[in-house]
């Protein structure tokens, strides 16, 4: 039984998704005098064919249980290898993790917004639409 449908669901993912990102952008900006550091990013993608590979289901032994999954998957961080910004090895490019971080935050305020707008529609249904 999913009490609220898969939409909380999926809101919490994508704040997961959010999070994660934001703080591996910190990271990078943290690092970008660090020699040798190489820029990190995350994958959705990645992320998504994780969670939807790694699902452990409950042993229910009573019709009256409910349904419930816990899900484990990789943080789909990954770095780029390859790259080499300036003389000393480091990856980060400051201009390009700004916008990153900024693209980040309205992706995330957007999300904290619908959850907000369902939780306030589940609160008008309780009090019976007063």
């Amino acid at each position: 039984m999913d009490l609220f449908g898969g939409t909380i669901r999926n809101l919490e993912n994508g704040l997961s998704y959010a999070t994660l990102k934001h703080k591996t952008i910190a990271n990078n900006i943290a690092n970008v005098d660090t020699p040798n550091y190489k820029a990190k990013d995350v994958s959705f993608k990645s992320m998504l064919e994780d969670a939807r590979r790694a699902t452990i289901a409950a042993n229910k032994n009573d019709i009256r249980h409910y349904d419930f999954q816990f899900k484990q998957f990789e943080s789909g961080v990954f770095d780029y290898a390859n790259l080499r910004a300036r003389h000393n090895g480091n990856g980060v490019n400051m201009d390009a993790e700004q916008a990153k971080l900024a693209e980040n935050t309205i992706y995330y305020n957007a999300l904290i917004d619908r959850v907000n707008g369902k939780l306030n529609t589940l609160n008008t249904v309780i009090k019976g639409g007063k």
